[in-house]
């Protein structure tokens, strides 16, 4: 699971070039336009009609869940009418402020704004809205309205219990985001200036992007966020040297070429996420923390798990840890002769990379030298943002449906996830693919949130229930994996928590306190940035930045309140942790043996099934 966009992406390159464009190549737009129109409604309706007839009509989020908070927060505003009318008034001063202070500008003085443009705000970027009167009194007024309106919300919601004002203030702020005068053709300067120029082609080629879309989602809208064309797994993503040495139904265990004469004596085991794909640590070869990981003179082995379809409806947790965690390692220590290795765990890998752990300590398998864990949730009591989306009623409604389809769509998840950030994830490209007629640029990180995976529906059922909404990983005991009870606190191997500042998936102060939980107290730090462009910051970068202190006291706040920022990537500083349990040096190991000679080259089959594939390609 992730968040899923680094602060830094824009929406793509112009379709349609600045210049006036010659009437017979206009011409021809439009008629390539109107094919791609005629042939994207007609996918897109037979999509929906296969949806119906098949009885589909699931959604992540619920929509009745929204319907229903926005009606307890209108019940809100009536039972409290002094609110509501301080809201009003207060928003028509800030109206008046604005008046005035455009009647200024109009006489030609410079005023300070009633409302500053947010920086991080790309949907007010165009030099429309400041340039043009009118447009930055438009902006001006929308956000004035946003900042009052959220503001009553929260207040009208105080005395409703967590579970519901959250949801009410998550759909509130949903609300206020498409009511954004940026997101409709005739209230953006940039979509105006588009249109007059082409003659409306923008709005024709958009038009056609927006009935693709529909099309890739069977009728339900699939936004493209990158440019798929000119990305490709093998060929600029992905493209680490490597093997594919062992494969089973779960997964294969890709063992990566060395590029250094000698290497660590101890082998590196990664454990990616299977809620997304394995890539997101071997995106473009300037981003690739696999890469740099072997480059180190480290042999990396990563996971690449299936994308499951409706014949994995009965595959269990368990079974991530039997088969995939412990049969990982089994090959690993073949392969490379060694009774033990180093591990990492991302995200909901790292959820099983500790369960895994504490599997085997309560076995006596000590194979496992060190572990480190990229935001990772181990304490679910306090989950974020999310928790808006999981509740006993939501989970049940998710469960509905899995039931159906043995498994849970990974195009719903994304969905969901991108309502986290919709002002960027969503509105950004309504407005670059649909109203100005745009192509997304190829970007590898939105190319990989887009290439989404199944959920099976058994692992994703007891996933929910026992992390998120009973929070049992926490309870010595409180799970039971493969016939084994887990507990947390008899993992007492060296570990390193990797937490980012602005996780909306797995915030940092919960993935701290899940820290707590093992037995021995492991290295935490705090790097900049969000799930995924935290973790992906690489060595060399300037951007974001990490902090770090070496004790860990029980307060997080308190341990941020010493800690010291540094600038650039935190991967040195792991790499300098990792050396003190590497072993020492050998010669360079090539991928596989002779029990587990190569298969494939990396990255391998699994990877390259698709949600919109008819099958996976498990063994």
């Amino acid at each position: 699971m992730s968040d899923q966009k680094p602060s830094s992406a824009k929406p793509g390159d112009q379709a349609i070039p600045p210049q006036e464009t010659p009437s017979d190549e206009l011409a021809q737009r439009y008629a390539e336009a109107l094919e791609r129109l005629s042939a994207g409604s007609s996918r897109a309706w037979q999509g929906w009609l296969e949806r119906q007839a098949r009885g589909d009509f699931f959604t992540l989020p619920d929509p009745a869940v929204a319907a229903k908070a926005l009606t307890r927060l209108s019940q809100q505003f009536l039972l409290h009418p002094q609110r509501a009318l301080e809201v009003q008034q207060q928003l028509w001063q800030g109206y008046t402020t604005l008046w005035q202070i455009t009647a200024r500008r109009l006489s030609g003085e410079a005023p300070s704004p009633a409302a500053a443009p947010d920086p991080r705000d790309r949907r007010f970027k165009g030099k429309g809205w400041e340039e043009n009167l009118f447009f930055d009194a438009l902006r001006q007024a929308y956000q004035l309205t946003a900042e009052q309106w959220l503001k009553g919300v929260h207040e009208v919601t105080e005395e409703l219990d967590h579970d519901e004002r959250v949801k009410v203030e998550f759909y509130a702020h949903q609300l206020m985001d498409a009511l954004a005068p940026s997101n409709y053709a005739i209230t953006n300067p940039e979509v105006i200036e588009a249109t007059v120029r082409t003659g409306g082609a923008n709005l024709l080629q958009g038009l056609a992007n927006l009935m693709e879309d529909l099309a890739r989602g069977e009728g339900l809208l699939r936004i493209k966020q990158s440019d798929s064309a000119e990305l490709e797994l093998g060929k600029n993503l992905a493209v680490t040297p490597g093997k594919v040495i062992y494969q089973n139904q779960l997964m294969q265990l890709i063992q990566y070429a060395p590029t250094t004469e000698e290497v660590d004596r101890r082998p590196l085991l990664i454990v990616p996420p299977w809620i997304n794909k394995f890539y997101i640590l071997d995106l473009t070869p300037q981003r690739s923390f696999i890469r740099w990981a072997v480059e180190q003179g480290i042999t990396v082995f990563v996971i690449s798990w299936v994308n499951p379809d409706e014949r994995y409806a009965e595959v269990a947790f368990d079974d991530y840890l039997t088969q995939g965690t412990l049969k990982a390692m089994d090959v690993v220590a073949e392969v490379t002769g060694e009774e033990t290795l180093n591990t990492i765990g991302y995200c909901i890998g790292g959820t099983l990379l500790a369960s895994t752990l504490a599997h085997q300590a309560a076995r006596g398998d000590e194979r496992v030298h060190s572990a480190t864990f990229f935001t990772t949730l181990l304490d679910f009591s306090e989950v974020g943002p999310l928790e808006v989306f999981i509740d006993e009623e939501q989970v049940r409604y998710m469960e509905q449906h899995m039931a159906q389809r043995g498994y849970l769509e990974g195009t719903h998840l994304a969905n969901a996830f991108n309502l986290l950030q919709s002002a960027d994830l969503i509105w950004g490209f309504v407005i670059n693919n649909y109203l100005l007629g745009r192509t997304p640029q190829a970007f590898d990180l939105l190319y990989w949130n887009s290439d989404s995976t199944r959920m099976p529906r058994r692992m994703q059922s007891y996933y929910l229930r026992n992390m998120y909404l009973e929070n049992r990983l926490a309870e010595p005991g409180g799970i039971s994996l493969a016939g084994q009870a887990i507990d947390l606190s008899q993992v007492r191997i060296p570990a390193f928590f990797v937490a980012t500042e602005k996780d909306h998936i797995a915030p940092w102060q919960s993935s701290y306190r899940g820290a707590y939980l093992l037995g021995k107290r492991p290295r935490f730090l705090l790097g900049g940035s969000g799930h995924i462009a935290g973790v992906i910051n690489p060595a060399g970068s300037s951007k974001y930045g990490y902090w770090s202190y070496g004790r860990l006291p029980r307060d997080p706040e308190r341990w941020l309140a010493s800690a010291t920022h540094h600038p650039g990537s935190w991967w040195p500083e792991w790499r300098s942790w990792l050396k003190r349990h590497a072993g020492d040096q050998v010669a360079a190991r090539d991928p596989g043996s002779r029990r587990f000679p190569p298969l494939e080259e990396a990255p391998g089959s699994y990877v390259r099934v698709r949600v919109d594939d008819a099958s996976t390609s498990g063994g």
